[in-house]
């Protein structure tokens, strides 16, 4: 009787045990539902559970990079989306929020080297075009990538305008004419 008692207790508690452990993905999905929220401490946590039971899932840490970056650290933020980007390097979203966060660090060359990559294969991209035109114009360890900053501008935007963001279309051509006027190309075109 003591033994089926004991057996019983022990079942119990293991199911019990279970019931508040949650797995990898789990954790993944509490850290999108806090993002979601803007809980952001609360996402850090849920991501940093999630990767410590599945290391190798670089959703996982781009999200963590991304909630990193929300709560403006952005040296934590800039290491887990390297990692992600080591987990899978031809994931271009990772690489162009790796290289925003460069640029945000004012780590100019970084943030080409991403950047470069994103527009190559996705020449669409608004952001990386205005991302990467934006460190090309900071860039200041070498000869000015004047051309680049106006084409890479320019492109996003044109792009911006295509895709119906007059906003970003408008912020990026004010930095455009300032590029212009800055390398002696003159006014920008309306």
């Amino acid at each position: 009787m003591r033994v089926v008692l004991l057996l019983t207790v022990f079942i119990w508690v293991s199911l019990a045990s279970n019931a508040w452990s949650l797995d990898a993905e789990q954790w993944f999905i509490e850290g999108n539902r806090f993002s979601s929220e803007g809980k952001f401490d609360e996402a850090v946590r849920a991501y940093q559970k999630s990767i410590e039971q599945n290391p190798l899932a670089p959703v996982a840490h781009y999200n963590l990079g991304i909630a990193y970056k929300n709560l403006r650290q952005l040296d934590k933020s800039a290491v887990v989306l390297e990692k992600a980007v080591e987990l899978a390097p031809t994931n271009l979203d990772i690489r162009l929020t790796l290289g925003n966060v460069y640029n945000m660090q004012e780590r100019w060359k970084d943030a080409i080297g991403q950047l470069n990559i994103v527009v190559h294969r996705q020449q669409n991209d608004a952001q990386a075009h205005g991302n990467l035109g934006w460190a090309y114009y900071n860039y200041k360890d070498g000869p000015p990538f004047k051309q680049m900053v106006i084409l890479n501008l320019s492109k996003a935007v044109e792009l911006f305008g295509k895709q119906n963001q007059p906003q970003a279309a408008e912020a990026t051509r004010k930095i455009l004419e300032e590029a212009k006027i800055k390398f002696g190309y003159g006014a920008a075109t309306p």
